[in-house]
């Protein structure tokens, strides 16, 4: 295996050196003095998207001579992405950036690639990004949505790169899952079930995480989100130097304003995440069910509220699943969907809650749980990853939240609080709502700003 790689990577190196040769000839020239930040998908809700706003209104803030524009490939202009990251987010930034439309997405999407799904939209990122660097080519690369295998050839446009990195695309953990023959969303079935097919895929997972460790070093500078994710990237990309922990921007402002008193007459209990399949919104829903069913009859019955976004037809179709299975589990009275609801109205939301669920699996930092915790809603997340290293930790040796991995968990956790003494839970909601300002915006701003400003560093242009 290693001569094989070996030779590889003499193939690679030769390719990139010829290819680098005729780029920077013909396009460092045409450079622009800006940062580019490549986010293909401007529409997608989540904290992905929050981040992206706020590392945008913090370059504004720490180089006000920098132009900024916005690799993207949704129908936006600069005033429309404004007012979303204003309306959808609380980010006001300085001026609108400049929009550069991407035609090549597709390219990048994991229907496009049925088998072989991380190679296939690994490399077509590198098509998309060849679209977007022949468009625009500038000063500096800024990579908020994970497309590593892009470095090497925003390098060889003669940018700086700069990444902000939520989760590795692959991770030790999910070889070893392989290994083990384990099946999870992103590991089929079948797959877990053979022999044969599990070890082609460690092979295949094995390749492609040194590949992806090659591609990553080629970043000037890592930021990373959590203790996990810091632990992955380094391994794979070794480049500790280069690799900074910045937590990713929580609004813990405006949230912590709410009061922690909630209303007593029906509990109500709340999911804020996108209908991804590794969210596991259904292990949520049954874990709900079970804990009613156990509810003691004199307690008043619980509300769930889902709260999240649809990027396609299938996060809809996804949606559209767990509506069904509410209504299979006799739900239905007690649980509620709420879709690309406004900023406004899920501080409202969030406000009304006692409890919030988060189950997926490694989970690389958790901003809604954070989130949870900072509008005084107990979390009951998943024991592992961010939440687990970083967030649901006690604050002051005071509990801050449960942790939980089996649906029976996740009822347990919801009863415990659906049946303590308020001074018990408000005891609780204090303690999480202090720990979240760990988490806050400012705290990312100042960090982001220290850990960019040695390479964004440079004399300024009077405007």
């Amino acid at each position: 295996m290693p001569i094989v790689f070996s030779i590889i990577s003499a193939l690679l190196t030769l390719t990139l050196i010829s290819l680098s040769a005729a780029i920077i000839t013909s396009r460092r020239n045409r450079r622009r003095s800006a940062v580019g930040f490549f986010h293909p998908y401007t529409n997608d809700g989540g904290g992905g998207e929050r981040v992206l706003w706020c590392a945008v209104r913090a370059v504004q803030e720490e180089r006000d001579d920098l132009d900024v524009a916005i690799f993207t490939g949704d129908d936006a202009s600069p005033e429309s992405l404004a007012a979303r990251a204003l309306g959808r987010f609380g980010v006001e930034l300085l001026r609108p950036p400049m929009v550069v439309r991407l035609y090549k997405r597709k390219w990048i999407e994991e229907k496009t690639y049925p088998r072989f799904t991380m190679i296939g939209q690994s490399l077509g990122s590198v098509y998309l990004s060849w679209e977007a660097l022949r468009k625009f080519t500038p000063e500096f690369y800024f990579d908020t949505s994970g497309y590593a295998f892009t470095y090497p050839l925003a390098r060889m446009f003669g940018s700086k790169v700069i990444c902000y990195t939520h989760y590795p695309t692959i991770s030790l953990d999910m070889l070893s899952r392989v290994s083990q023959r384990s099946s999870m969303y992103n590991n089929d079935v079948l797959i877990a079930r053979s022999i044969w097919l599990s070890r082609c895929k460690v092979i295949y997972y094995t390749f492609f995480s040194w590949l992806y460790g090659l591609v990553g070093s080629c970043a000037h500078l890592a930021m990373v989100n959590s203790s996990w994710t810091r632990s992955h990237i380094e391994k794979l990309w070794k480049i500790p130097e280069r690799t900074r922990r910045v937590y990713p921007p929580c609004d813990t402002s405006s949230l912590q304003a709410l009061p922690l008193e909630r209303p007593t007459e029906i509990p109500t209990i709340i999911s804020v995440a996108q209908f991804r399949p590794e969210k596991a919104h259904s292990l949520q829903l049954e874990a709900f069910s079970l804990a009613i069913q156990r509810l003691d009859p004199g307690l008043p019955k619980p509300k769930l509220q889902f709260v999240g976004s649809c990027r396609n037809k299938e996060d809809q179709d996804r949606l559209q699943k767990l509506k069904d299975k509410s209504i299979e589990l006799d739900l239905q009275e007690y649980v509620e969907f709420h879709r690309d609801v406004m900023y406004k109205d899920l501080i409202q939301l969030l406000g009304g809650a006692i409890a919030g669920l988060h189950s997926m699996i490694d989970e690389h930092f958790g901003i809604s749980v954070v989130e949870y915790m900072a509008a005084g809603a107990i979390p009951i997340a998943h024991a592992s990853a961010g939440p687990k290293m970083d967030i649901v930790l006690d604050e002051d040796g005071c509990q801050t939240g449960f942790l939980a991995r089996e649906r029976e968990e996740y009822a347990d956790a919801i009863l415990k609080i659906l049946k303590m003494p308020k001074s018990e839970r408000l005891t609780i909601a204090a303690a999480a709502r202090k720990r979240a300002q760990r988490f806050s915006e400012k705290i990312f701003y100042d960090d982001f700003k220290a850990a960019i400003h040695p390479i964004v560093s440079s004399t300024r242009v009077s405007r």
